[in-house]
């Protein structure tokens, strides 16, 4: 009997694996056949392979990658300067060094937000799904204050409270975004936990962990997938911002940094210091956001069989 078992057993997760990779293939198949979404993904690649190879792209001349070379004697140079591909700012740096390397600054800034919040969400947000009662209240207030104050105010606050450092808004950006996913992820188990697989799995004995990390993580994870995709794009956006007003180091090479110091350039012409790290900026956003819908239309299920 118990090799009938676990014969079953076996044969039910050889099926499952085989649905699942199934679903995987048909996913990665809608996500390649929208035009808007490969756009995105052709964007993103060529930033980040930008920002890998940012070292063999520009020479650092400064002991800080990180830090623009400035060049006194080329202050304000328009595009096309030898030595200045992209011109230069008010202080003498080097558009195209900002440009290049502020691709691997946001690269930073997005994965280490967007992964620290997405871990901190999804355990808050399982754990009010799984206990509920007291437990569920209670983070869920928590969470609720945290909605209450727009993203952007809220970390202009942490950061201006931390002081300006790159880090410090790494460190505030991080304190503001979990909220979303642990209220995506609450909702998701909640509504994952009532399915009769879930409660089949409770009757043969399977411990909660189990069942958790079997049956209610992998299934809840998509809508968590796409916030975070669409976030890759946001975090940056508001990371210029805090930037921009001042919150990050001076002359680092940072695209809200170099925006900042070109904006006084604008009204004499001097449009290039503001211009290529903002069109930047769009195009990181941009591209994540097609992706991002595109990922949330692939994974959608009534997109099946289409």
């Amino acid at each position: 009997m118990s090799d009938i078992s676990t014969g079953s057993v076996r044969v039910a997760g050889e099926t499952a694996f085989r649905v699942r990779m199934q679903r995987t293939f048909g996913t990665l198949e809608r996500l390649v056949s929208n035009p808007t979404t490969v756009l995105g993904l052709i964007i993103i690649a060529l930033m980040m392979a930008m920002a890998i190879f940012a070292p063999w792209i520009t020479e650092a001349n400064t002991p800080d990658a990180y830090q623009m070379p400035r060049d006194w004697g080329a202050v304000r140079k328009p595009p096309g300067t030898p030595g200045h591909i992209l011109g230069t700012t008010n202080e003498g740096g080097d558009v195209f060094y900002g440009v290049v390397w502020g691709s691997r600054t946001s690269l930073q800034l997005s994965l280490i937000v967007v992964g620290s919040t997405m871990i901190i969400g999804t355990i808050v947000g399982s754990i009010a799904g799984l206990f509920g009662g007291i437990v569920d209240e209670v983070l869920m207030r928590i969470v609720d204050v945290f909605l209450s104050i727009p993203e952007l105010i809220f970390a202009l606050a942490i950061a201006a409270v931390l002081g300006p450092s790159f880090t410090n808004i790494i460190v505030a950006l991080s304190m503001v975004l979990w909220v979303k996913y642990a209220r995506i992820m609450r909702a998701q188990v909640i509504q994952i936990k009532q399915n009769d697989y879930v409660d089949a799995a409770r009757v043969v004995g399977d411990s909660k962990l189990n069942i958790y990390l079997r049956d209610i993580l992998p299934n809840a994870v998509t809508p968590v997938t796409v916030q975070a995709t669409l976030d890759m794009g946001n975090v940056v956006l508001i990371g210029a911002t805090l930037s921009f007003i001042g919150l990050s180091e001076a002359g680092i090479a940072e695209w809200g940094v170099l925006v900042s110091e070109g904006q006084a350039g604008i009204a004499s012409g001097r449009w290039w210091a503001s211009t290529f790290p903002g069109l930047m900026i769009f195009l990181w956003a941009l591209a994540f956001n097609l992706v991002g819908d595109g990922l949330r239309d692939a994974l959608d299920p009534r997109t099946e069989g289409r």
